[in-house]
């Protein structure tokens, strides 16, 4: 199964359980990890030297709470992960309000308002980023891969058109290299 080749890749990094247990135990409700943070971890390990978490962007942590759309909600959620542990660059986001702050970031028209974790991480730039993961109360590592792991696991870059341009795309991909960064990995255009 695609989701225990993730789990035992994820399972091997000291550094990523720590991160999500910070997560589960001092993020928002139902936060999880995703997008970059995942795909270095495994295309790291896959396909260039091994993962060093200092070469970490960003750890992504998103959370859906539509009580509170402000970005103050985020900066609150983003300190309290600071405070548990410093060395990560976090950045928490609710997804529940990324309509109303989308279209002036990226352009284009209105978005819709998500309404569950799965929807966002459905409409994330690549395939291959478009995965996030927790703890949950028993330790256990839950997998959350609208689009599946095939791209992330097999080493393949390919746009995820829901919301992201050709354009866009390219951007992405000229400034993230990840066939120089990752050797062998594919990129489908």
């Amino acid at each position: 199964m695609r989701e225990d080749e993730l789990r035992n890749l994820i399972r091997r990094s000291p550094w990523l359980i720590r991160a999500l247990d910070v997560v589960r135990d001092c993020g928002p409700p139902d936060a999880w990890i995703g997008a970059g943070a995942i795909r270095d971890l495994v295309w790291s390990e896959r396909y260039g030297d091994g993962f060093d978490p200092s070469l970490v962007r960003d750890v992504d942590v998103v959370f859906l709470d539509a009580a509170d759309l402000s970005r103050d909600n985020d900066d609150r959620a983003t300190e309290r992960l600071v405070a548990a542990w410093s060395e990560p660059p976090w950045e928490a986001k609710n997804q529940a309000a990324v309509h109303t702050w989308y279209p002036a970031k990226f352009g284009g028209g209105p978005v819709a308002a998500l309404r569950t974790v799965a929807d966002a991480v459905a409409t994330w730039p690549e395939y291959a980023t478009a995965v996030a993961v927790r703890l949950d109360t028993y330790d256990r590592i839950r997998v959350c891969a609208p689009h599946g792991l095939d791209d992330l696991l097999d080493g393949v870059w390919r746009r995820n058109p829901t919301r992201v341009s050709p354009e866009i795309s390219r951007q992405r991909l000229a400034r993230y290299r990840p066939a120089e960064r990752w050797p062998g990995v594919r990129v489908v255009t």
